[in-house]
C-alpha cells in the first residue's frame, strides 16, 4: 500500500458534510494520453502502485486479472484497453484504484493519481455539450480546471456494463391496471436511466424522466406551476420522484432540498437511486429528506421500494 496515495483519500467525515452543498471531490488521475480523467471520491476505497495480478482464463476484454484485497478477490480492468484509448502507451500503468461502485469492488488500473479537486456540481456538464474526444461513452460529466484543462469524468456504469454485460430483468407483478401511476425519475447516466424505464415499464408504471438535477427541477417545477394553473393536485401527474445522488449541474441532494422545501410537492415521496452505496451515502440522503435510499442496480428491490409508495399515493 501506498501510504501517500493514501493521505489523498483522507477526511471523509469533512466530504459528507458536502452533501446538499452542489459539490463534489474528483480524483484526478491519467491513462497516459493527453487527457486528465475524474472519479467521485466517494467511489474509491484507496489507492496503491500497480500490484502483482493473477491472470485467469475466460476473461472479459480489459481485465487484467485477479488479485486478493485482504482475503477479497477482485477483478482488474486496465481503463486505457477498456476504454479502447489505443494511443495509451502499453503497460499497466504505475497505479491502481480501488472502487466501490453498486455493490461491487473492482480494481482499476492507470497510468498515474494527479490529486483532488474540489469543485461545484454547476460547473459540471454533460459531455455532449463540449467535445470529449474519442472516449465520449464512457464519459458521464466533464468540468473545468482553474487553468482551462477539462476533466472527463468517468460513467463507471457505462464501463461496467461494457465490461460484464447488463443482468437482465427478470419478470415483475404489476401493478393494478385500472389505475394510472406515475413517475419522474432523473439519472445521469444512460445504463441506469434504461435499466430504471425497464424495471418501471415492467411493473406498468408510466415514467417521464431528466438527465441531471438542473434539468428535473425546471421540469418538476413547469409540472407543478401547470397543475396550479389547470387547479389540479399535482399528486395527478406524479406519484413518485426518483433522484440520482450525483448529476452534472445539480445533485441529487439539492434537488431533493428544492423538492422538500416547495409545500407543491408535499405528499410525494423522494427516492434516492445511488451507486454510492455506503452508509454515509445513506445518512445524507436521510439528512435532506429523501423518503427511502436505494443502492443500485438491483431490480427487485427498486420495485419493491416504489411499488408500496405509489400504492400508498393513490390511497391517500
Amino acid at each position: 500500500m501506498n501510504a501517500q496515495d493514501n493521505s489523498l483519500l483522507e477526511s471523509v467525515d469533512g466530504r459528507t458534510k458536502l452533501a446538499g452543498s452542489n459539490r463534489m471531490e474528483i480524483l484526478l488521475f491519467s491513462l497516459g494520453t493527453h487527457e486528465t480523467f475524474g472519479i467521485n471520491v466517494f467511489k474509491v476505497r484507496e489507492v496503491s502502485k500497480t500490484p502483482t495480478i493473477t491472470k485467469a482464463p475466460n476473461m472479459p476484454a480489459g481485465v487484467e486479472g485477479l488479485i486478493s484485497l485482504r482475503g477479497n478477490v477482485i477483478p482488474v480492468l486496465s481503463l486505457a484497453r477498456t476504454m479502447g484509448l489505443v494511443e495509451a502507451p502499453p503497460g499497466l500503468g504505475e497505479a491502481m484504484m480501488v472502487t466501490e461502485y453498486s455493490k461491487r469492488t473492482l480494481g482499476f488500473l492507470v497510468h498515474a493519481v494527479d490529486r483532488i479537486i474540489r469543485v461545484d456540481w454547476d460547473r459540471v456538464r454533460a459531455p455532449d455539450s463540449v467535445s470529449a474526444g474519442s472516449v465520449n461513452n464512457f464519459i458521464t460529466a466533464i468540468t473545468e480546471l482553474d487553468d482551462g484543462k477539462l476533466v472527463s469524468i468517468l460513467d463507471v456504469e457505462q464501463i461496467l456494463a461494457n465490461t460484464f454485460g447488463e443482468a437482465p430483468v427478470g419478470d415483475m407483478e404489476r401493478l393494478d391496471p385500472a389505475v394510472e401511476y406515475n413517475v419522474f425519475f432523473v439519472d445521469d447516466s444512460t445504463v441506469a436511466r434504461k435499466k430504471i424505464a425497464e424495471v418501471l415499464d415492467k411493473l406498468g408504471i408510466k415514467h417521464k424522466h431528466a438527465v441531471n438535477g438542473m434539468e428535473a427541477w425546471t421540469r418538476l417545477q413547469g409540472m407543478a406551476a401547470h397543475a396550479q394553473q389547470a387547479q389540479r393536485d399535482l399528486l395527478d401527474e406524479v406519484q413518485l420522484i426518483l433522484v440520482d445522488a450525483e448529476m452534472p449541474e445539480m445533485d441529487g441532494y439539492v434537488l431533493t432540498k428544492h423538492i422538500k422545501n416547495d409545500a407543491r410537492f408535499n405528499g410525494i415521496p423522494v427516492v434516492m437511486h445511488s451507486s454510492l452505496s455506503s452508509e454515509a451515502n445513506r445518512a445524507m440522503g436521510k439528512s435532506v429528506g429523501v423518503d427511502a435510499y436505494v443502492a443500485k442496480f438491483d431490480a427487485d428491490i427498486l420495485a419493491e421500494t416504489v411499488r408500496p409508495m405509489l400504492m400508498k399515493a393513490h390511497r391517500d
